[in-house]
């Protein structure tokens, strides 16, 4: 066997743990990355207040917006009335089954309010407003500017990432609410008037199974949400290599890490705030 076809097994044998390696380099970078931004928000508070509301501004009417073409609140209320409504749909079945329809008001204020509404939100976010800054930050990358802000002193975590992060957080709350308000009536649409149900019973056990402390966590992760939307997008756009092939590639990985991290945080983020044990205050369960 040749000197050559050594190496080249050699190579070959050794892919994988180079593979790994690049792998944890990458993973060091982003985790590197997610705590000097957040650290730096109290700084792009202070020091980029302009900038933290020219964000704001890009994200609620400008081309990443909110509103525009129908935009992210479009595709919300879009996805809520039809996801509602399958839940709408499955609860009134399941639940007709037992002889339990009157039940149906109770799964609905606890389904929408503690999971549907802030995945659907946050999903939508990434999709619309989080490629966006993947593109715009990769784009920066790519032409050197970042370096450029680094060399005229600008921090530019703080004023790239930092500042997109309290956007995200801030705009994510108005949409938010539509689509909590969406998914109520798509639900009560179904149960209510499709199936004939009780409006008087739904609605009895609707508003005695949701309370004020359902719906202030359920606001709280759809912000934690937006902030991971938001700094997933920010790192891959800012680590962003190989031309506009390549910001295009970091913004398709980007929402993928960001829609599997939103997946992973609900399961966690319910446990936490409602317990392993989900309870219902107002019914005494």
């Amino acid at each position: 066997m040749s000197l050559v076809d050594l190496r080249v097994r050699a190579r070959q044998a050794s892919r994988p743990l180079r593979t790994a390696g690049d792998g944890l380099v990458s993973l060091g970078q982003h985790v590197t990355f997610y705590v000097r931004t957040i650290a730096s928000i109290p700084f792009a508070l202070t020091k980029y207040r302009k900038h933290v509301l020219g964000q704001i501004s890009e994200v609620s009417f400008g081309t990443s917006s909110l509103l525009s073409g129908g935009g992210t609140i479009g595709i919300v209320f879009a996805m809520s009335l039809a996801a509602a409504m399958m839940l709408g749909v499955e609860t009134h079945r399941g639940l007709e089954l037992v002889g339990m329809t009157s039940l149906s008001g109770m799964l609905s204020a606890v389904a929408n309010t503690r999971e549907l509404a802030p995945v659907v939100v946050a999903i939508a976010l990434a999709a619309k407003v989080g490629t966006g800054f993947t593109a715009q930050i990769g784009a920066m990358r790519i032409s050197d500017e970042i370096d450029a802000l680094d060399s005229m002193a600008i921090r530019s975590i703080p004023f790239l990432a930092g500042t997109r992060v309290i956007a995200a957080m801030i705009c994510v709350i108005p949409i938010y609410m539509i689509g909590l308000l969406a998914s109520y009536l798509s639900t009560r649409l179904v149960v209510v008037f499709f199936n004939g149900a009780s409006a008087g019973t739904y609605d009895y056990f609707f508003h005695l199974a949701i309370s004020p402390q359902d719906l202030l966590y359920s606001g709280l992760k759809a912000v934690v949400f937006a902030a991971v939307v938001a700094l997933v997008h920010c790192a891959y756009g800012y680590y962003a290599s190989g031309g506009p092939a390549g910001v295009g590639q970091a913004a398709g990985r980007a929402l993928r890490t960001a829609i599997l991290a939103i997946g992973i945080l609900d399961v966690l983020m319910t446990f936490a705030l409602w317990g392993l044990v989900p309870q219902i205050p107002g019914m005494g369960v």
